[in-house]
């Protein structure tokens, strides 16, 4: 019989008084309830603590929690009383105890029962604190306190006679709690360090030194070093940064506690990679790097590849590795994905590496390359899934580029995106593609929000995932919930320059034009050809009226996109003025359009802003037409104006997308 099935059943009157309240809490709470594996419970009851104090940093400390371990935001809620002394002690003897469920041998199952005690108190007192708890907690209580104090003296004393033994027992463990946190809280303060390991198991991967003869295999190491960190992003107690934030530190001369203190991580990984022939020769190390650098673990690993299946199967033990020295809990269902090989062919993944290597330049020549190195992978093995994943990415980059036209793009997209669900459905980098194609071909945006959940389900730490799912939460008005995507994004990449690009996009949506501006001027000082920046400041300058720098916004936009057409600005601004300039930039990109592929969406945008109703709704009516993918963002606040017109919001339902 389970030691705390009472405990267990007066969790679940919470969490059925709960639904609807508090999703996050809800969601954990019952992942904890479903479970009788004690790791789980401990684990589940953990997360349930961290939803709950990263709400009071942001209401009382009235900051973001970020990468902050538990104990320092509890510690400075107490200082700040912010926070009973009581749940204080609750909070710091759950947060100590929880962090056991990781390792089994180092666990008395014993100890789950006041880990679950004290997560009641807990939850209890936060929905007081959020002036819920009468409403809720009544009916999880049989025998309310308020009986007592209507009672005379001589019928509470038969209250407490009869409640005795119920007296005793809570009073022995409390006092049980009271010593373990006491033990355990001063331990962990003083340094009784193994505990440390538990705490926020924020990581980054730097990228592998290639330590081959030349840089012909440059492609091979990054590709094996970010199949390493894909694979800790599975892991749902991880929390890996992403990619492109970790690419900064190649030829960093930065300590690791520097480079820690940047990414906002606790941990770091590193390592150094030489291929010879058929062999590697792969050294890594993990260390802490809490305030100095600590090595944690290391390993050097020499192989021969004979196929794909040797590599992932490195890959495989070096993630589980650094997951176990972390004692991260690894789910049955992630280690399935950690260990599958997507491809047994080592010609088809080398093509697909060299593929995703020229892909991220993001440039039409090297889309091209690209598109070459994925189609060369699948005729090695027409069962790679993310080959075809590949091909939808770059004919969307050159939709929405212009590069190509919707007729010529969808049906490659859509044929692409079809053959890679039907290999393989159990990988997050397939569901985001599918989450852009029904965003942005099909129009389906409850499809496309259906698609991108189960795209973070498969790998929570998916910052793409994150960002994709911000952008259909702008197009459908849902602003706060769009901030908090991709504030998680920029959380797993900080540093991305895309993500930092949406975070201004969301700032200009939720109509706060300055702090955008201030935004986007700031990406573009480091990353100037930043086209999401550089198409969205102008209309940011549009709708505080400072139109002059809109001009020069423009120029800047169009010097990267439509070099040939830059120049019509100053001559025409310098002549007639603003409404002039932009009119007749549009007339001339509309008559181009005509002999290659400009968006109608992108026109309908520049008339817009020379006030120009009627042919603005011409433009968005052609992009209706010829499937335009930018579409869908009918809320773009430049078109506020159109917001009252029949045929702009007959469009809207077209589209199924708010106009208002």
């Amino acid at each position: 019989m389970i030691i705390w099935t009472s405990e267990i059943k007066e969790l679940e009157r919470l969490h059925e008084a709960l639904k609807g309240r508090f999703p996050n809490l809800e969601k954990e709470l019952g992942q904890l309830i479903r479970s009788d594996d004690p790791n789980v419970i401990l684990l589940y009851s953990r997360r349930c603590l961290e939803v709950i104090i990263t709400d009071l940093c942001e209401c009382e400390l009235k900051r973001p929690r970020k990468t902050e371990p538990l104990k320092g935001i509890i510690d400075k809620l107490h200082k700040e009383e912010k926070v009973p002394s009581h749940i204080i002690t609750s909070m710091h003897g759950l947060n100590d105890l929880s962090t056991y469920g990781a390792h089994p041998k180092d666990f008395d199952p014993e100890q789950v029962k006041p880990v679950l005690v004290n997560l009641d108190i807990i939850i209890k007192w936060y929905l007081r604190y959020k002036g819920l708890g009468e409403e809720i907690t009544a009916q999880t209580i049989k025998e309310p306190i308020h009986d007592i104090k209507k009672t005379t003296k001589e019928g509470k004393r038969r209250l407490i006679q009869k409640n005795k033994p119920f007296i005793y027992i809570s009073s022995g463990i409390i006092l049980v709690i009271l010593i373990a946190t006491a033990v355990l809280y001063f331990n962990h303060t003083l340094g009784g360090g193994r505990l440390a390991k538990g705490l926020e198991k924020s990581i980054a991967v730097l990228p592998f030194i290639n330590d081959s003869p030349n840089d012909s295999n440059q492609y091979f190491i990054n590709g094996f070093m970010e199949d390493v960190l894909d694979h800790l992003q599975t892991i749902k107690d991880l929390h890996p940064i992403s990619r492109t934030s970790a690419e900064k530190y190649r030829k960093t001369t930065k300590s690791i506690p520097e480079i820690a203190k940047e990414l906002g991580v606790n941990y770091i990984v590193e390592g150094d990679m030489q291929r010879y022939g058929n062999s590697i020769r792969l050294s890594v190390n993990l260390f802490k790097a809490i305030n100095k650098e600590l090595k944690l673990w290391g390993k050097s690993y020499e192989q021969k590849i004979s196929d794909a299946t040797d590599i992932f199967s490195l890959q495989s033990q070096i993630a589980q590795s650094i997951a176990k020295e972390l004692e991260a809990v690894i789910t049955r269902h992630e280690k399935q994905i950690i260990e599958k090989a997507p491809t047994a062919d080592l010609a088809a993944y080398e093509a697909y590496l060299q593929g995703i290597f020229y892909y991220r330049k993001f440039t039409l020549l090297n889309e091209e390359i690209a598109l070459q190195y994925f189609e060369q992978a699948i005729q090695k093995d027409p069962k790679y899934a993310l080959a075809y994943v590949g091909i939808c990415k770059v004919w969307q980059f050159r939709m929405n580029a212009s590069f190509a036209s919707p007729s010529e793009a969808t049906p490659k997209i859509m044929t692409a995106l079809t053959k890679a669900l039907e290999l393989d459905s159990t990988r997050s980098e397939v569901y985001v593609a599918l989450e852009e194609v029904k965003t942005y071909e099909m129009w389906d945006l409850k499809g496309a929000e259906s698609a991108i959940k189960k795209a973070i389900a498969l790998n929570p730490n998916n910052s793409d995932a994150y960002c994709m799912y911000e952008e259909i939460l702008i197009i459908t008005g849902r602003i706060k919930e769009a901030m908090e995507q991709v504030e998680l994004a920029l959380k797993l990449d900080p540093l991305d320059p895309l993500f930092k690009a949406e975070y201004g996009l969301t700032l200009f949506f939720s109509r706060r034009y300055e702090d955008a501006i201030m935004t986007f001027q700031e990406i573009l000082k480091t990353d100037p050809a930043n086209q999401l920046a550089l198409e969205s400041l102008p209309g940011a300058f549009h709708q505080l009226g400072r139109y002059k720098e809109e001009m020069e916004a423009w120029k800047s936009f169009y010097s990267i996109i439509f070099k040939d057409f830059a120049s019509v600005f100053d001559q025409a601004y310098s002549k007639a003025g603003y409404v002039v300039a932009l009119n007749l930039e549009a007339d001339t990109l509309d008559v181009q359009s005509k002999t290659k592929n400009i968006n109608p969406w992108e026109i309908a945008l520049i008339y817009s802003c020379a006030g120009n109703k009627e042919r603005a709704l011409d433009m968005l009516e052609r992009g209706y037409e010829v499937h335009d993918p930018n579409m869908v963002f009918m809320l773009y606040p430049v078109f506020d104006i159109l917001r009252n017109e029949p045929r702009f919001q007959e469009l809207a339902r077209k589209l199924k997308v708010p106009y208002k």
